[in-house]
């Protein structure tokens, strides 16, 4: 067996003429593996005197460091030696076209959402949020829309396997006036706010989807009358729409939670087969609108002798397709990124 001085020799021959990784890994191996040279030679201390242990210890554990050291210190130098070969024949084609970036757009629906927030809280209304998981009486009893009442065939309800505590079925809801109401059971008038977010109901085709968004609108106060109605939905059609001026019409019509009771069109234009809104040549109907009725105040516990108010409900998804010109609802839910490209937000 060779002595501590002949094994350094040999390490020093061996790895000043290494001239790749795996002869470097071949030399560590030889010297510092279960069967190395170094490890060989540390087997022999339990045949040394005491003294002879301490002086033969303390060397062949430094002559150790130094084999781990160099080897270290020489693996390093054939990588960066391998990389500036590379880089030597690496040629780049300057000529060649930049890599896309794919940059994340906002979602129309998202965008439209921000938009009726700004316009809403700049005039003065309170942003709400409430569940969408429903019980019967927020989602329709509050709202004078008692059991068999016709109305609740209007909108086709996702009901849940479970119940609240009076026994009722709960239900995905159905619209966001739910949101309304908690608002008033926590809140006394006066009060504006709007309540945005998803509703469900079980229709699917060109112009509906089970689910989709809502955005509500109330105002309660003393002395509200069609007048404050009439100048919040121009007020708002019109920065919505970016557009100076805007026709309306209001036409009778029947929701169990307003009396009197209307949809309001707006007038548009048709160019290169897209709506354009503004003009009064056509009329579409964009939302229905009315004055709260006394019996949903009396449910929240307001007295309809002292304070009216006002309410209207809209579509996101209308809004936004009447703006940006989408013609299918279901392009929203899709998860086509081609329908998304087609928007710089």
């Amino acid at each position: 067996m060779q002595n501590l001085q002949e094994v350094k020799t040999e390490f020093q021959s061996q790895i000043s003429n290494i001239q790749n990784l795996k002869d470097l890994e071949n030399i560590r191996l030889s010297f510092l593996g279960k069967e190395g040279l170094v490890t060989n030679l540390m087997k022999n201390i339990k045949n040394l005197t005491i003294e002879e242990k301490k002086k033969f210890g303390s060397e062949i554990n430094q002559f150790k460091k130094l084999v781990s050291s160099e080897i270290q210190i020489k693996k390093e130098n054939l990588e960066i030696a391998a990389i500036n070969d590379r880089l030597k024949t690496e040629k780049i084609d300057v000529t060649l076209p930049i890599r896309k970036f794919n940059e994340g757009k906002i979602h129309p629906i998202s965008k439209t959402i921000s938009e009726i927030e700004e316009i809403f809280t700049d005039l003065g209304f309170e942003v709400t949020f409430g569940p969408e998981i429903e019980d019967d009486f927020h989602n329709f009893t509050a709202l004078n829309i008692p059991k068999n009442h016709p109305a609740r065939q209007m909108q086709d309800t996702f009901y849940l396997n479970k119940e609240d505590f009076d026994g009722e079925k709960l239900l995905l809801r159905t619209h966001t006036s739910s949101v309304q109401i908690r608002k008033l059971q926590d809140s006394k008038p006066p009060l504006a706010v709007i309540s945005i977010g998803k509703v469900y109901r079980r229709d699917s085709d060109q112009t509906h989807t089970p689910m989709f968004h809502q955005m509500e609108a109330l105002m309660i106060d003393k002395n509200i009358n069609m007048g404050h109605l009439k100048w919040i939905l121009e007020e708002f059609l019109k920065r919505f729409f970016e557009i100076e001026e805007i026709s309306m019409r209001f036409r009778p019509s029947f929701f169990p939670f307003t009396e009197p009771s209307a949809e309001l069109d707006i007038g548009y234009e048709k160019k290169n087969n897209l709506i354009s809104i503004g003009g009064n040549k056509k009329f579409l109907e964009i939302l229905g609108c009315g004055m709260i009725h006394p019996n949903v105040l009396k449910n929240v516990d307001i007295n309809p002798e002292e304070y009216q108010g006002f309410a209207f409900g809209i579509g996101i998804e209308r809004l936004t397709m009447l703006k940006y010109g989408i013609t299918d609802l279901r392009s929203f839910f899709d998860n086509d990124i081609r329908f998304l490209k087609h928007f710089g937000f």
